[in-house]
């Protein structure tokens, strides 16, 4: 997983979705010390929202984590030239792989672009920068970075509605308790959807009754279509910066250098 890009990734979006919380009466925090007091109102107010006693088992031992308020206090955001950018994210090796993947799955991806309008070398590169192709969708509860942020004071709001998705994605049957792990600011999958994206976007492609952006790469990829129509991608349009797709691909990550290296990598999947 590359580190810096999903934290630049976990802030965007931070800043880009609207919250899918109801107002909620919970008292924040800004140490371990009313986390126990908030969790319990927490799941009242859930309880409250819709979500059922089975999902909220899924709220059952989760702690306190110094570890993911480290993290969200020390996020570093710096420009580096492009060069820079893509030198440790379209690599040979990566290439390669896409190019392998795209064989692979490419009777999936003709059915995704047809049904979204998303090329093939577009959601492959997108695989590739997030997770190394699955490979590094982080191991991290998401319960626990969730309601730990959710209890901060810091972005509660936001948090708090990320929480209540994340239930809702159990409580649909989508995944299991055991299978909610991610990064540590709560990003699931193999293109690392936040849980309000998930909720909103993923798609049962494979067609076996649940949306698995855990394991399923043909979900993953169709979900990650389905994102990037949502936010305006053209069929057929340019997506390198100043084309028609330029946009939808800053939707997925604001950063410019991100999408200027998803245009790249995707060019380089296609020679």
């Amino acid at each position: 997983m590359n580190t810096l890009g999903n934290l630049g990734r976990a802030a965007g979006i931070a800043l880009t979705l609207l919250p899918a919380a109801p107002a909620m009466a919970a008292t924040c925090g800004n140490d371990a010390s009313g986390f126990e007091r908030w969790l319990g109102e927490f799941r009242r107010e859930a309880a409250g929202a819709g979500i059922s006693a089975s999902a909220l088992r899924a709220l059952d031992g989760v702690t306190y984590s110094t570890q993911v308020i480290g993290l969200d206090r020390n996020q570093k955001h710096f420009s580096v030239p492009f060069e820079q950018f893509v030198a440790n994210r379209v690599t040979k090796g990566r290439i390669a792989k896409g190019k392998q993947m795209l064989k692979q799955y490419a009777g999936p991806l003709a059915g995704i672009e047809q049904r979204f309008g998303v090329p093939g070398p577009i959601l492959v590169a997108i695989w590739g920068m997030e997770t190394d192709f699955g490979a590094n969708s982080g191991k991290m509860p998401v319960f626990r970075s969730l309601a730990t942020l959710a209890y901060d004071c810091r972005r509660t709001e936001f948090f708090t509605g990320q929480l209540l998705d994340a239930l809702r994605i159990v409580q649909r049957g989508d995944l299991s308790i055991g299978q909610m792990r991610g990064a540590w600011a709560g990003e699931l999958g193999q293109t690392q959807f936040m849980p309000s994206s998930y909720v909103k976007y993923a798609v049962d492609f494979s067609g076996d009754g649940h949306a698995d952006l855990i394991s399923n790469p043909v979900d993953v990829l169709a979900s990650t279509a389905n994102y990037l129509k949502a936010y305006g991608w053209q069929r057929g349009g340019d997506y390198h910066q100043g084309g028609a797709n330029f946009q939808a691909l800053l939707g997925w990550n604001k950063a410019v250098n991100n999408a200027r290296a998803i245009g790249l990598f995707a060019d380089k999947l296609s020679q």
